[in-house]
């Protein structure tokens, strides 16, 4: 298989490797896969996917975090191009919920046996996305993290928890206004943090962050109420034992559209890591099985266990914490 290859060297375990891009060579090699190594480009990673694509092999590999295989889908959705990922990232959440390796070695040795799967794409405004995008107090934290990118220390890390911290009681609620699928009635709502996944969470022991679908073709709405230090515990720690939809740490809801309004003139939104400035209203959508991406072999992947139904309400009025 012929593939054109884009390595981001500010993804976070690329960041300090010098020879990176040897390294990714030789294991793509040893896979027997035939690859073309795209040379930065003045113009930056947009330019050097534009550069891999116009190559025309069989898929473009991309070696990233989420934002940069965001980056990558948004290029090759509704095409016959089939996009190939090496994670590369710092949570690399895609990569886990498609069952790919996080060894680079088998990372390539699954894109060299691997089979192409259809998977759903999810935007806001236009802006492409694959995991999750976050508005609130949780998306200051792209920023801080933009800031900090490439000075990995105690110190940096420290920093960051401080800001996480700071973030949860410092940012005031915001009162929004949210449709669901073109509905003319709109649900309002206090809240300090909100998500909308490109589809659902599983419960269960030790899935945290696990979706166990990429194609149903959904949005899930994920709504805070009492959001803190104390709530990020309870949450991971619910996650892990499967037990957060029961502790009622959130409220979820979901839609093929959801728009978002908000008296403000503009929202902070993080999207799979990537931290933007937005103009309400926000406007989300899902596209069905519009990516095709080179996945392990079913018997190599591992997939989520089945889950019981959302809870497809709401909460209204002001914040109570």
């Amino acid at each position: 298989m012929r593939v054109a290859v884009v390595l981001n060297s500010s993804a976070g375990s690329l960041l300090g490797r010098h020879a990176a891009e040897d390294e990714v060579a030789r294991h793509l090699e040893a896979a027997r896969l035939e690859a073309i190594h795209v040379p930065d480009h003045p113009d930056g990673l947009i330019s050097r996917l534009d550069d891999a694509i116009a190559h025309g092999a069989d898929a473009v590999v991309v070696g990233g975090g989420d934002g940069t295989i965001a980056a990558a889908a948004a290029k090759l959705i509704g095409t016959e191009t089939a996009l190939g990922i090496l994670p590369l990232g710092t949570m690399n959440m895609l990569a886990k919920d498609l069952g790919i390796p996080l060894e680079l070695g088998k990372a390539a040795e699954a894109l060299a046996h691997g089979t192409i799967r259809a998977i759903d794409v999810a935007e806001v405004n236009g802006h492409v996305y694959l995991c999750n995008s976050v508005i609130g107090s949780p998306s200051w934290l792209g920023r801080h993290r933009e800031r900090q990118r490439g000075k990995a220390s105690l110190r940096t890390r420290a920093a960051f928890a401080i800001a996480n911290i700071r973030g949860a009681w410092r940012h005031r609620p915001m009162r929004l206004h949210i449709e669901f699928d073109g509905a003319r009635r709109a649900v309002r709502l206090w809240t300090r943090a909100m998500a909308v996944a490109n589809n659902r969470y599983a419960e269960g022991f030790g899935l945290i962050m696990v979706r166990p679908r990429l194609d149903a073709g959904e949005l899930t709405l994920y709504v805070v109420r009492r959001y803190g230090l104390w709530w990020w515990v309870r949450l991971l720690v619910g996650m892990f034992l499967g037990t957060w939809r029961g502790a009622q740490l959130v409220h979820e809801r979901t839609a093929r559209e959801v728009t978002i309004r908000s008296p403000r003139k503009a929202l902070r939104v993080m999207s799979d890591g990537e931290a933007q400035i937005l103009s309400p209203p926000l406007v989300y959508r899902i596209h069905p099985g519009a990516l095709r991406v080179i996945v392990p072999r079913p018997s190599e992947a591992t997939e989520a266990p089945a889950e019981t139904q959302p809870v497809d309400r709401l909460p209204v009025g002001p914040p109570s914490g």
